[in-house]
């Protein structure tokens, strides 16, 4: 009875230590993903991306709806009333749709009641326009136009935004894995010194100095680790994917350390550099698109103000309880059709005072057509500028990356000298610890030459419009 209790005592505490791990170990793993899937993702992901696509459907919609609005008004009625009939001659103006017949010509107030019924179909039909149709459709289409150009230029931006985050995310796990390697180096320099100030051969300051740079170098290590913790949850953020499902592969890259294989900086930069010159960039294809449109505004106002030639007609049939004589009947009698009438015409409107009106908005549309022209030669020469960095950026990282294999080599040679000499008691710690240095800075000189050689290359074909093409060579 006692071993059974015991024996169920040591399951249920198996479960509870094991019950911790179940967890992590049904989460999958990270999951490698390139640029181009990324962006795939985002632009699935992000709101504000289909909220510009909704812009776009709700702009298609103006045009129909731009076409549909010179269809002919057309109303039909029928109308039952009960009420008296006293007129005296004389027109009016009847401030609606029906026309004015009356009777009711008598030498004094009679209050009896009538029973009467009309009906009616008035249509109208703007005949001539002056180009105001086509001109309220060409405003809509150019609303539409600058909705999509505004859909495109969002996504080109997040397709910047990301490939930057992305190249950065590069750029730090290459420096995560210098820094690791730095850790390592001064673990086993620690190692080494702690050795031989314990035998008497170095003074014991050494080993506190030793772990001091150890600290230090664990320090920087900590702080790239939380940087790209940081850079993956913005990821996360542009793709939806949660940031622990993300992994950016940097082996290719980082295989390729100049101590291992110094010429192959110069085969992994081949594919970006390719310049294929300017094409159609989104960022400048707003602008033209938002100057369209105010240009086509400015038409619209002249279009507006000029006349119109309406082709009006109506048609009625009415009853009454009162016959041609006067004499009033049963109160059903005006509820069916006696008369019938209709009256067709052309009409010719203009607005006196439409000159007035016109000058006011075409001074608002035109200074608007203005402003968006100042705003496209505010894009260009952004992006000419941005353009021009790149170039300049370009060059000095070429000029770097050459330098490095050099930088690296001789790095390298130095610690291993230096090691050696310290070990041999010919030098001090201070002189390790710098060789230890040099070679932490050349290692990262070379992450900071090709991460400046892809950003300045990023940063000129977003310019360009060429930032496609650029992120199917990232690999």
């Amino acid at each position: 009875m006692v071993t059974f209790r015991i024996r169920k005592l040591l399951w249920a505490c198996s479960l509870l230590v094991l019950s911790p791990s179940l967890p992590v170990l049904a989460q999958p793993a990270p999951q490698s993903y390139s640029l181009p899937a990324l962006i795939d993702s985002a632009q699935r992901h992000l709101p504000v991306l289909r909220q510009k696509k909704a812009l776009v459907d709700a702009a298609k919609a103006g045009i129909r709806d731009a076409r549909d609005a010179y269809l002919p008004y057309s109303y039909v009625g029928d109308e039952l009333s009960v009420g008296t009939d006293n007129a005296v001659p004389g027109s009016y103006y009847s401030f609606g749709l029906i026309p004015s017949v009356s009777s009711g010509i008598n030498p004094a107030n009679n209050s009896q009641a009538a029973g009467g019924n009309i009906a009616f179909l008035f249509n109208e039909y703007d005949l001539v326009t002056f180009g105001l149709k086509k001109a309220t459709v060409q405003r809509a289409e150019a609303g539409e136009y600058l909705s999509q150009a505004d859909l495109d230029r969002e996504i080109y931006l997040m397709k910047w935004q990301i490939a930057k985050l992305y190249l950065d995310i590069r750029k730090s796990q290459l420096q995560l894995g210098i820094d690791s390697e730095n850790v390592d180096r001064y673990a086993q320099l620690y190692t080494v010194i702690q050795a031989v100030t314990q035998s008497g051969i170095k003074p014991g300051a050494d080993s506190s100095l030793a772990m001091a740079e150890l600290s230090s170098a664990r320090t920087s290590y900590n702080n790239t680790d939380g940087q790209i913790r940081q850079l993956y949850e913005e990821l996360g953020y542009f793709t939806g994917i949660r940031p622990d499902r993300i992994f950016v592969d940097t082996a290719r890259i980082r295989n390729n350390l100049v101590e291992k294989n110094p010429g192959a900086i110069n085969m992994d930069l081949q594919g970006p550099a390719a310049d294929t010159g300017r094409i159609p960039n989104p960022l400048i294809d707003y602008y033209q698109k938002e100057r369209s449109l105010y240009l086509q505004t400015e038409n619209l106002v002249k279009k507006s103000y000029l006349p119109k030639i309406l082709l009006t007609g109506i048609t009625w049939a009415r009853g009454s309880s009162i016959d041609y004589q006067g004499k009033y009947g049963s109160m059903t009698d005006g509820w069916g059709y006696q008369r019938y009438n209709y009256l067709a015409g052309l009409t010719v409107t203009y607005n006196l005072f439409d000159l007035v009106h016109r000058r006011d908005k075409e001074a608002i549309a035109r200074n608007e057509t203005i402003a968006s022209e100042f705003g496209l030669q505010q894009q260009q020469l952004s992006l000419q500028n941005v353009g021009n960095k790149a170039e300049q950026g370009i060059l000095t990282a070429v000029k770097n990356l050459g330098e490095i294999p050099i930088q690296i080599g001789a790095a390298q040679d130095a610690f291993n000298q230096k090691s050696a000499q310290y070990k041999a008691g010919i030098i001090n710690l201070v002189d390790l610890t710098n060789a230890s240095y040099v070679l932490y800075r050349a290692q990262s000189d070379y992450v900071q030459a090709v991460s400046n050689w892809l950003l300045a290359n990023l940063d000129k074909a977003a310019a360009y419009g060429n930032l496609d093409l650029f992120i199917q060579t990232i690999q």
